[in-house]
């Protein structure tokens, strides 16, 4: 059984359209806004997605995020609908991914466009709106209880938006390029630890003549 994410809508829409959203799709690959990066799908060209890097100062920096804009029949007259493909814990964003924002609703124009909607999403990531929440405990914790909400989103970005740093095991120790205090302890500690053999060897070298 085919997905719903996986349909091609390029019969869907007419000749025209489909000019214009490879149009915009060009100009995001060719000069794309600060932190967005768009996929390109040579097969298709209305299977729209991007990456948004997680702004600084916000629980989902340092994290990289997969959204997918999906095209209505009657594109661009009617707003497009965004998911994030990538789990992450906010206000805005239902369990299934949907995003829920007035510029995909009823502040949406028809000259708006594809790179519109991406930097609403990133927007987003920075002014989440509790008023309009689709996920109702992270809307509850934004308004009553800041500090566990910046947290819960914090963990759900180290979880599922961060990449895991290849890491390798010296003398009990994992070290990563990303943890170089962990790294500078292991070799202190893998130092120590050589000095007091040879200190060892050294007194038993002396019982010995004794």
């Amino acid at each position: 059984m085919t997905s719903a994410s996986s349909i091609s809508n390029v019969e869907n829409l007419p000749p025209q359209i489909i000019r214009q959203i490879s149009r915009e799709i060009s100009d995001l690959e060719s000069s794309s806004p600060e932190g967005i990066q768009i996929l390109i799908n040579e097969e298709d060209i209305t299977d729209i997605q991007a990456i948004i890097e997680g702004p600084a100062g916000t629980p989902y920096y340092g994290g990289s995020f997969k959204v997918k804009v999906t095209l209505s029949k009657d594109y661009p007259q009617s707003p497009p609908k965004a998911f994030f493909l990538t789990k992450i814990f906010h206000p805005n964003v239902a369990k299934t991914g949907e995003i829920c924002v007035n510029t995909l609703k009823k502040d949406w124009k028809s000259d708006l466009g594809i790179k519109h909607v991406l930097l609403t999403v990133k927007c987003l990531l920075i002014m989440p709106n509790a008023e309009s929440a689709l996920n109702e405990e992270a809307g509850k914790l934004l308004l009553e209880h800041y500090d566990d909400y910046f947290q819960r989103a914090k963990m759900m970005t180290e979880i599922h938006a961060q990449k895991k740093s290849s890491k390798s095991s010296i003398d009990g120790c994992n070290t990563s390029e990303n943890e170089n205090s962990l790294s500078k302890k292991c070799a202190a500690d893998k130092k120590l630890s050589a000095e007091r053999k040879k200190l060892l060897k050294n007194k038993k070298k002396t019982l010995k003549r004794l």
